[in-house]
């Protein structure tokens, strides 16, 4: 198994790339090919979305179709233990900075319903209410506030409670997780640290002894009461696959150089590209800029006139000079968007042939992006309707998994 590149940020001179920021200069797209050099990872190819498949039975999700999940760090690995039998379990989280999501934070959340679906595992999601409270400035309280607020959205796209634990930093923290961050932090040094993520002297120290929290849950000895047996004791080798966006990535290259040093599994991931803002491909989607994102709190109208307005176009100045020329879809924020949440393969591609050669309109086009959205956002709508407080509480309640493995 390769040696993992540990020591860098995801700055270069032409993109910014680490948890905290996402940025391409001058207007650049981001270069994922360049991150996969960079990072370390791996192009996740066809020959693997095939494998999905047939291990499953079943279609492999639009996300994984259309290259929305580029990279990952040893997925084979994991189809070869699921092909042999054995299971895995799956980890991701939500860092609730906001009232409610908006659709890049929906993309891991909605992947990880189809791979919990598919392969019948268990999975644990993190709220990291207190690294927000950290980079954000929020206080204790409204962090708190906001992680059950997000439960609730997440809970919303369908998760199966018997075999889903929601958790918070905040109310979990303790017991063997706060072991295992312990030994996570015992084998990183301030250097490896800085390297890593770029923390400078102006930072806090709340910040620096952040990455083992987003670690350990890499580990199953973390969730004793998910994964210990009836004596107590938690099977070390069983391997966690980490959906996430790229952007994540530096946390995990960490806990994977760590891992083998204090006995546990290298976790697996698989690893998204970002869903740009509407404004263009030079970044992702920020809750700090409103109009640079759907919400699923949005209204109809809302959606209509975000897309109308700030939806980065492709099409020509001129309906003459369209006609003629066609639109440039490398950069048509409308067309990309259809790429994520149009379902219907042959659509997709009839858009992107007349858009693309000109006999299809801008405003034609933005015009079945507002359709999907919206259908979308109802659904969670009527979804997010139906979670109530006691739902919640079942998620979040630290308790074994009756169906864990079934």
């Amino acid at each position: 198994m390769a040696e993992e590149k540990v020591s860098s940020t995801g700055e270069e001179d032409s993109q910014v790339v680490n948890p905290w920021e996402v940025t391409a200069k001058d207007g650049d797209k981001i270069d994922y090919d360049k991150l996969i050099e960079q990072f370390g990872c791996q192009r996740l190819g066809a020959d693997l979305v095939q494998r999905v498949e047939r291990l499953t039975g079943r279609p492999a999700h639009v996300f994984l179709r259309r290259g929305v999940f580029f990279a990952h760090r040893d997925f084979d690995e994991i189809l070869d233990l699921y092909e042999r039998g054995e299971k895995f379990y799956l980890y991701t989280g939500r860092g609730p900075s906001s009232e409610a999501l908006h659709f890049g934070h929906l993309i891991p959340f909605m992947f990880t319903k189809y791979l919990q679906d598919a392969f019948k595992v268990p999975l644990v999601i993190q709220l990291t209410d207190d690294e927000k409270c950290m980079w954000k400035n929020i206080s204790i309280e409204e962090s708190k506030r906001l992680a059950r607020e997000n439960a609730r959205d997440i809970i919303a796209c369908g998760f199966d409670v018997t075999r889903t634990f929601i958790f918070s930093d905040f109310n979990y923290l303790g017991g063997k997780f706060y072991e295992n961050m312990v030994k996570v932090a015992n084998c990183v040094t301030f250097n490896k640290v800085v390297g890593i993520f770029g923390f400078t002297r102006e930072d806090h120290i709340g910040k620096i002894s952040f990455p083992p929290v987003q670690a350990v849950p890499s580990f199953p000895s973390s969730f004793p009461h998910l994964f210990a047996d009836k004596n107590n004791k938690v099977n070390d080798n069983l391997r966690c696959l980490i959906p996430c966006a790229i952007d994540q990535d530096p946390y995990f290259r960490m806990t994977r150089d760590v891992a083998p040093r204090i006995g546990y599994q290298k976790p697996s991931l698989i690893e998204s590209t970002f869903f740009p803002a509407l404004q263009g491909e030079n970044g992702k989607m920020s809750a700090s800029d409103p109009n640079s994102a759907i919400y699923v709190t949005d209204s109809p109208k809302d959606i209509k006139n975000k897309v109308n307005r700030y939806a980065f176009s492709g099409g020509q100045d001129s309906i003459e000079k369209h006609r003629k020329l066609g639109a440039n879809l490398e950069v048509d924020i409308p067309v990309k968007y259809l790429s994520f949440f149009l379902d219907d393969d042959a659509e997709l591609e009839h858009i992107k042939e007349e858009y693309g050669s000109g006999r299809m309109l801008t405003g034609q086009v933005k015009a079945r992006l507002i359709e999907v959205l919206s259908e979308l956002v109802e659904r969670h709508r009527r979804g997010r309707a139906l979670v109530t407080d006691e739902m919640v509480d079942a998620f979040m309640a630290v308790r074994p998994l009756p169906f864990m493995f079934s």
